[in-house]
C-alpha cells in the first residue's frame, strides 16, 4: 500500500510490537510496497532487523457481515501453515516470527500486526515475466508446497471457491443504495458496475458452473497451497530464491496455484505433472484464473462501498477497477 493506515497511530503499532514480539523499535519506516497490506521495515537497539505487516481485518472479511475475528482467525490460520512449513526444512518459505506468547499475529484493533524476518535481495514486479531460472524455482518451490505433510497442511482453512466480497458485488448489481457520503468513488463504482452488469453477471454465472462441476467431481487430495505464487512473491537472494507473503495459503487443489504458473505453451504444467504425476484439470484451471479476475473486482468494489477517503491507493484502485470490470467481458478469449 502507498500510505499507512490512518487509523492505526504509529505509536500504537511500536506498543504493539513490544508487546507482541519483545521488539524495543529505534526505527520504524513505512515501505510503499505490495498491495493490500501495510508494510515497515523495522530495527530494534540490538541492531535486529525486522519486516512488518498489517492487515486491516475489515478488508479481510469474506462477507460484509462476518465476524473480524473470523477474518483473524483465517489470516492466524494461513501464516500458522507457513511458519510449520518452514520449520520443516523449506528454507525458501520467509514465514512470520511467532509472538512471545505463540500466536502468529497481534490484534489491535480492527488491524493484524505480523513480523518476518528481514530478507534482502532481488525483488520483482507482480507482472515481471520469469527468465526460465526463475520460472524453474518458482515451480520447484510451489512443488514443494504442495507436498506439505498432513500436519502442516491442515494447519491452513480449506478453499470453499467462495469469492471474497461477493456479497458486495450482488449488492451493486442489484441497485442497492450507495452511501453517497462513504467517499469519493462510491456513487462511480455503482455506475461502473451497473454499465457491465451483463459482464459481470455472466462471469458469475460461469465460476459458479465450474464451482458446481468442481465439487460434484471431487477425488484427488488437495494440498497445502500459497495461492499468490507469482514474481512479485519471490525474491532473490544470496541463499537462494523465496516465496513471501503467506496470507493467502489454503488447503485446496494444486490448480489454484498452477493456472498462472504457465507461459501459455502447457510447458509448466506438464513439468508439474511429469514430477508429481498428478494431472491437472482444465476446468480447475479455469475456475482459479476466473477467481483471481472476479475477486479482483469485488475486493475493490467493496473497498468502494465502504467508507473511504480518495487516498492514493483509492484513487489507484478506482483506476484499476475500471480495467478489471472492462476485461471480464474478454475472459473467454485467455
Amino acid at each position: 500500500m502507498l500510505t499507512p493506515p490512518v487509523d492505526l497511530p504509529l505509536g500504537t503499532l511500536t506498543e504493539a510490537l513490544a508487546a507482541g514480539w519483545g521488539i524495543d523499535v529505534r526505527t520504524l519506516d513505512y515501505r510503499p510496497v505490495g498491495w493490500g497490506s501495510h508494510h515497515w521495515t523495522c530495527a530494534d537497539h540490538d541492531g535486529s532487523q525486522w519486516f512488518v505487516t498489517v492487515d486491516d481485518l475489515v478488508g479481510r472479511r469474506q462477507l460484509a457481515d462476518e465476524p473480524l475475528d473470523d477474518a483473524a482467525a483465517r489470516l492466524e490460520a494461513a501464516l500458522s501453515a507457513a511458519h510449520a512449513l518452514g520449520e520443516t526444512g523449506h528454507r525458501f518459505v520467509v514465514a512470520p516470527v511467532p509472538t512471545v506468547n505463540g500466536p502468529i499475529i497481534r490484534r489491535v484493533t480492527g488491524f493484524a500486526v505480523a513480523v518476518y524476518p528481514h530478507v534482502t535481495g532481488d525483488s520483482f514486479g507482480f507482472g515481471h515475466r520469469p527468465d526460465t531460472d526463475h520460472a524453474a524455482a518458482m515451480l520447484d518451490m510451489v512443488t514443494a508446497v504442495h507436498a506439505a505433510p498432513a500436519r502442516v497442511r491442515d494447519l491452513a482453512p480449506v478453499d470453499d471457491f467462495a469469492i471474497p466480497h461477493r456479497d458486495h458485488v450482488e449488492a451493486a448489481l442489484d441497485g442497492a443504495a450507495v452511501d453517497s457520503a462513504a467517499g469519493p468513488y462510491a456513487l462511480e463504482t455503482a455506475r461502473l458496475v451497473a454499465r457491465h452488469a451483463p459482464e459481470i453477471r455472466a462471469a458469475l454465472d460461469r465460476y459458479d458452473e465450474l464451482v458446481s462441476a468442481a465439487l460434484s467431481a471431487r477425488g484427488r487430495a488437495a494440498v497445502l497451497t500459497h495461492g499468490e505464487p507469482h514474481p512479485g512473491n519471490t525474491m532473490r537472494t544470496d541463499a537462494g530464491w523465496v516465496l513471501i507473503d503467506w496470507d493467502t495459503a489454503l488447503v485446496a487443489p494444486p490448480e489454484r496455484d498452477l493456472w498462472s504458473l504457465d507461459p501459455g505453451d502447457g510447458s509448466a504444467h506438464a513439468a508439474y505433472t511429469a514430477g508429481t504425476g498428478a494431472e491437472l484439470r482444465p476446468g480447475l484451471l479455469e475456475l482459479y484464473r476466473r477467481r483471481w479476475d472476479l475477486a479482483d473486482v469485488a475486493v475493490d468494489v467493496a473497498r468502494f462501498r465502504r467508507r473511504h477517503v480518495g487516498s492514493a491507493e483509492d484513487s489507484q484502485s478506482f483506476e484499476i477497477l475500471g480495467a478489471q470490470v472492462a476485461g471480464l467481458a474478454g475472459l473467454d478469449d485467455r
